[in-house]
C-alpha cells in the first residue's frame, strides 16, 4: 500500500477547511436573508447630526417650541 505524503495530507485538510468555510458563508448569507426585514445598524462611517452635536462641531438643534 502506498503512503500518503504529508504534502497530500496537508493539501486535503487546507481543502476540507475552504470548503466549510464556504459553507459557513452561504449559512450566515441565509441567516441574514431571512431576517432582511430587521433595521441593521448603518455603518457608512458618516457621522450623524446627533454625533457631530456632541462632539461639539455644531451647536445643538434647539426646536423653537414656545
Amino acid at each position: 500500500m502506498a503512503r500518503a505524503s504529508r504534502m497530500s495530507v496537508l493539501k486535503r485538510k487546507r481543502e476540507s477547511e475552504k470548503a466549510e468555510k464556504a459553507a459557513r458563508k452561504r449559512e450566515m448569507r441565509e441567516l441574514e436573508k431571512e431576517g432582511g426585514n430587521r433595521e441593521k445598524e448603518p455603518h457608512s462611517g458618516e457621522a450623524t447630526q446627533e454625533d457631530l452635536e456632541a462632539y461639539g462641531i455644531l451647536p445643538p438643534a434647539e426646536d423653537d417650541e414656545d
